[in-house]
């Protein structure tokens, strides 16, 4: 592995930390397992991801080598979310250097995934099986893939938020994720309240795509809104807020809701920060 390869990997595992490390309702964190997951899980999943995810390799089989890795270290899926979101950054990052631009060069990323990539994303998201998943009546997962990987993702943009990632460039990250996580870092130096400021914003800005697609629209949307309520009324410190987060978290945990898409755009926005980092030391130090 490279030096940068490596500096990719290390800002990988430490994204999956730093999210593990905030009490996010209803996910997965050091303050309280569930789902019968454990924050151990998470991060023994990010160890084994990393090296996959940043081998010199198609973005295609960096989905399904993460995911095969995950499954023999955990035996579940506890990442696919979080790996098809930060493949591309990956692969994005390695080639940033001449630009020093993440986003332009994540953009040339997606515009060049092939049919290749799309099939060797289906199997990693068959192998995964993600509650909900179903049948597509377009490029479905467990049928051959006949188009892109971009263009796959296109077709369920509509009904999942990180495969709209995949068609807009990743807006959600770079344009509300990144710039929560800049403002909550300026209130305060405790990474887990900038971390939980970013997962509270995406779960108040939208419904979780995982929510819709495991208990419907309305419940969805009761728990998006219960979020814009929380994040407009937060205190300032964890120690605070921990009592109002815990007792949510319980119960939502209680009813089986996880709002795992927006926990997996969490970690893209830590990671893409941390991408962008990287890139500026190398910048200054040409």
């Amino acid at each position: 592995m490279t030096a940068l390869r490596q500096r990719i990997a290390e800002a990988f595992v430490a994204a999956c930390r730093d999210e593990l490390q905030a009490p996010k309702p209803g996910n997965v964190h050091v303050f309280a397992d569930g789902h019968r997951m454990t924050a151990a899980d998470f991060e023994r999943s990010a160890v084994a991801a990393a090296v996959p995810l940043t081998a010199s390799v198609s973005v295609g089989a960096r989905i399904l080598g993460a995911v095969q890795a995950t499954f023999e270290t955990v035996g579940t899926n506890t990442n696919l979310g979080i790996v098809l979101l930060c493949a591309p950054l990956a692969a994005a990052a390695e080639e940033a250097l001449a630009s020093y631009d993440l986003r332009r060069s994540l953009a040339g990323v997606l515009a060049r995934l092939d049919v290749e990539d799309a099939a060797l994303a289906f199997r990693a998201i068959a192998r995964a099986s993600p509650a909900g998943l179903g049948h597509a009546e377009h490029h479905d997962v467990f049928a051959p893939a006949t188009v892109s990987l971009r263009e796959a993702m296109t077709e369920a943009a509509g009904r999942d938020r990180i495969a709209k990632q995949y068609v807009d460039d990743f807006t959600d990250v770079f344009e509300m994720g990144t710039t929560w996580l800049h403002a909550a870092s300026v209130e305060s130096s405790d990474r887990r309240m900038a971390t939980l400021q970013v997962y509270l914003g995406f779960l108040a800005a939208f419904p979780d795509s995982h929510i819709v697609r495991k208990h419907g629209a309305a419940v969805a949307e009761r728990v998006r809104a219960h979020a814009a309520m929380l994040r407009g009324g937060m205190a300032s410190n964890i120690d605070d807020l921990l009592p109002e987060v815990m007792e949510w978290d319980a119960a939502l945990k209680q009813a089986g809701i996880n709002p795992g898409t927006n926990a997996d755009l969490t970690v893209a926005t830590l990671f893409a920060d941390r991408l962008h980092n990287i890139l500026l030391a190398a910048r200054k130090s040409d």
